[in-house]
């Protein structure tokens, strides 16, 4: 009897009081689709829709949305470094990371950075707008897939024991940096990318060819490209 009070007073909270939804997504289209589906949501309205990181932040600044619905590839400064500025500067402000990347590589990554959820976006409307209310009432939101895979990590792992894959060995920083050179940027245009020395690169691409067990530049150069090319690669981080 008290779970289905507390669900219909979340219900009616969710009902009585619209919830604020930022959008922060650079293809015009997917934003409309969204704010569409929002707008057909009872409880939910849009506070505001943007195409990358600076937007962003003056729109979480002047509306300090409930939830923001990220996409992790933006113009300029990438979804996960937008994402640790949101949770540092607004921890209150819930975020539902709504990507066409594998998930098996970056759901984590969004998480550790202090997302609520990760969302696929080839999924239907309606399992958008369920993710969004689950979030929205303090569930975390991850797929069967991911959900079990890291159940087993927590459940399998030892101290000491690290069952990641080489690639989910990288920081965020070398995997922006691995990415930037599967897309054939030499390292003074990926220093100039992030506003970073040369040396700081060159650091980074000895780090990511340790890690990855790489010989050699051309090792590192092709592996890049194979794993942008691959489904598994992000083209925009």
């Amino acid at each position: 009897m008290s779970n289905e009070k507390n669900g219909l007073d979340a219900a009616s909270a969710l009902e009585g009081e619209p919830k604020k939804v930022m959008i922060v997504d650079d293809h015009p289209l997917v934003r409309d689709g969204i704010a569409a589906l929002i707008r057909t949501s009872p409880g939910l309205r849009v506070s505001a829709e943007v195409g990358n990181a600076e937007e962003a932040l003056v729109a979480v600044a002047a509306e300090v949305p409930d939830l923001v619905v990220l996409d992790l590839v933006l113009p300029g400064k990438d979804g996960i470094e937008l994402l640790k500025e949101i949770h540092a500067q607004y921890p209150k402000v819930r975020v539902l990371v709504l990507s066409m990347h594998e998930e098996t590589i970056y759901a984590e990554r969004a998480l550790r950075a202090g997302a609520q959820g990760y969302v696929m976006k080839h999924e239907l409307g309606a399992k958008v707008i369920e993710a969004i209310r689950s979030v929205l009432h303090g569930e975390l939101v991850v797929s069967p897939v991911i959900a079990s895979r890291m159940l087993k990590q927590f459940v399998s792992n030892k101290p000491g024991q690290d069952a990641r894959t080489s690639i989910e060995r990288l920081s965020d920083r070398e995997l922006q940096v691995f990415s930037a050179i599967g897309r054939g940027k030499s390292t003074q245009e990926i220093a100039l990318m992030f506003s970073l020395s040369v040396k700081t690169i060159q650091t980074y691409r000895e780090h990511i060819k340790r890690k990855l067990g790489l010989r050699n530049a051309t090792d590192l150069v092709h592996c890049a490209t194979h794993w942008v090319g691959s489904e598994g690669g992000s083209p925009s981080l």
